[in-house]
């Protein structure tokens, strides 16, 4: 794979109270053969998170079309899983609605914060709303510490989910080790988890692995991801004929970090998708999302 970036797309410079900074885990929602509506995490000046979204034509990605004037969702109430904020993951289209999976942060004290995933699903409003105060995918006996990003498909009649899992953590971000796991579900909602690291540490010094995308052609799946070795991500790859037992293969991934700008320490957190014959990545460079997202288009396979 080789990908030809084709610039940064949007960066929150303090639009809105709640959308003061970053423009995290980009997600694309095709509209029409020219239109996305991109789906964000963004910050307020208290790193409360909240999720947004942008409206771009993928011909002239730089070219905004409409932004989101209030949050899709924001923080929840005091005590609830998501009273710290809210960090999107992905969307599903179940029974004709769209259901969006995100993040619930939790701040705590002997460790930095703990992350539980939720549920939204719109109404006929067009406005989402909390499935539950609860986390529909929490803390377990096979999932102690906290949870990341989930990605959720239907496949082959099954809803298959891929998120992150820390199997233990320390007193610094570091001295955590972080693998993506696999579960199952009839509905969407309730889970059946499957104790198996499907991507693990491959390298010396890696402690994280997160924010997975799948896609399924001719049987194979294919996973994009994020790994952590420092203070920096990179982009990883890996192949499945299962969706349980993975192959890495990060050095066919085709994308790192520019030479100068936006993003030239870090590409992290893809969202890949097909659109007119061709195939499209957004991604976040610096910062873990605080320089925005760009637009990369494959241009071999």
């Amino acid at each position: 794979m080789k990908w030809k970036k084709l610039g940064q797309v949007f960066c929150p410079n303090q639009n809105f109270p709640w959308m003061h900074s970053y423009a995290s885990y980009p997600w694309a929602e095709i509209q029409d053969n020219k239109i996305i509506k991109s789906y964000f995490s963004c910050r307020d000046k208290f790193n409360k998170s909240s999720i947004g979204h942008i409206i771009f034509n993928i011909n002239d990605p730089q070219n905004i079309l409409d932004i989101s004037l209030e949050p899709i969702l924001s923080k929840g109430e005091i005590g609830t899983f998501d009273d710290s904020g809210v960090s999107f993951s992905c969307i599903l289209n179940i029974d004709k609605k769209k259901y969006l999976y995100y993040l619930g942060w939790n701040i705590l004290t002997t460790v930095p914060w703990r992350n539980t995933i939720g549920l939204a699903i719109e109404d006929s409003d067009g406005q989402f709303q909390r499935y539950s105060k609860a986390p529909i995918f929490g803390i377990h006996h096979l999932d102690p510490f906290t949870l990341t990003y989930p990605f959720v498909m239907h496949d082959d009649g099954v809803y298959k989910m891929w998120y992150g899992t820390s199997l233990f953590w320390g007193p610094k971000v570091e001295d955590t080790l972080h693998v993506i796991r696999y579960a199952t579900s009839e509905d969407g909602i309730n889970w059946e988890r499957h104790e198996f690291n499907c991507i693990h540490p491959k390298y010396s010094g890696e402690f994280a692995i997160v924010k997975p995308y799948v896609i399924k052609e001719e049987g194979l799946y294919k996973m994009w991801y994020s790994y952590r070795l420092g203070n920096t991500y990179k982009m990883g790859y890996a192949e499945s004929f299962t969706g349980i037992e993975w192959k890495r293969n990060d050095e066919l991934v085709g994308i790192k970090p520019s030479e100068v700008g936006w993003d030239s320490e870090m590409v992290c957190y893809p969202c890949v998708f097909n659109m007119n014959g061709k195939r499209y990545m957004l991604y976040n460079g610096n910062g873990y999302g605080k320089t925005g997202f760009g637009l990369a288009v494959l241009e071999n396979n």
